[in-house]
């Protein structure tokens, strides 16, 4: 797994480094000190996963995620052991108490190791058996109303809670999804992560302008406008080759 850690301590940072080397399942592939760096540093490199302290200057741990458009895997570094639960809570891998003991690192890479030859085989399997392409027809029941849908004619879904709206034609339906399963669902070539909000069908987009801080403001066929922040602009671009 490639691995990116964010700490404020340098000197953690390097002994947590020197602790991993012995491990070759585990690549190190960037380190960050701060909240900010660790977004940009995770929408460049794309780690697998992340050593993530809590307590930092500005933005803690647990912020830092509720900011990402997709989470790696997380195994906390901290020295409060008060926030274990809350960790667990947010499906981390592991938490790790400050010092590290070498032993206790060793299970974490046991689980890591676990993971990638079971559950991420696993569900890349079944991600690519069951990706949903922009030709497939699917079903939409929204009240009384149904509907058959080919998904090239869904232009954006947008997340209402629990739920997520499909634009399509004129009609607005809410369907029980939440949106990052249907982000894992849909075929990535052709639906785009615009935020934690919205996916929207590339085929549809009929203007991009630029937007505030580095972002991209970008308006859909069917009129509807959706705001793209700066990290996920660039992955936009790269898609579209602007």
């Amino acid at each position: 797994m490639r691995a990116l850690i964010i700490d404020d301590e340098r000197l953690a940072r390097q002994e947590l480094k020197s602790l991993l080397a012995p491990y070759h399942e585990v690549e190190v592939i960037g380190e960050c000190n701060n909240a900010e760096s660790a977004l940009q540093k995770i929408a460049e490199l794309k780690p697998d996963l992340i050593f993530l302290d809590i307590q930092m200057p500005g933005k803690n741990g647990f912020e830092l995620l509720q900011e990402l458009p997709q989470v790696p895997e997380v195994v906390f570094v901290t020295a409060y052991d008060e926030h274990a639960l809350k960790a667990f809570e947010v499906n981390a891998l592991d938490y790790l108490l400050k010092p590290v003991q070498e032993a206790r690192l060793g299970e974490t890479i046991r689980k890591i190791t676990a993971l990638e030859k079971t559950e991420l085989k696993t569900q890349a399997a079944q991600h690519h058996e069951e990706l949903l392409r922009e030709h497939d027809q699917v079903f939409v029941k929204d009240g009384e109303k149904c509907w058959f849908v080919r998904l090239e004619d869904v232009r954006l879904f947008e997340s209402e809670g629990n739920y997520v709206r499909l634009f399509f034609q004129t009609n607005h339906p809410l369907i029980l999804r939440s949106l990052n399963y249907l982000d894992e669902r849909l075929d990535p070539k052709v639906f785009f992560r615009a935020s934690r909000k919205h996916i929207l069908n590339l085929r549809w987009i009929e203007g991009v302008e630029n937007w505030f801080n580095g972002g991209l403001m970008v308006t859909l066929r069917g009129g509807e406008k959706v705001e793209i922040s700066r990290r996920q602009a660039s992955r936009l671009k790269d898609l579209m080759s602007l």
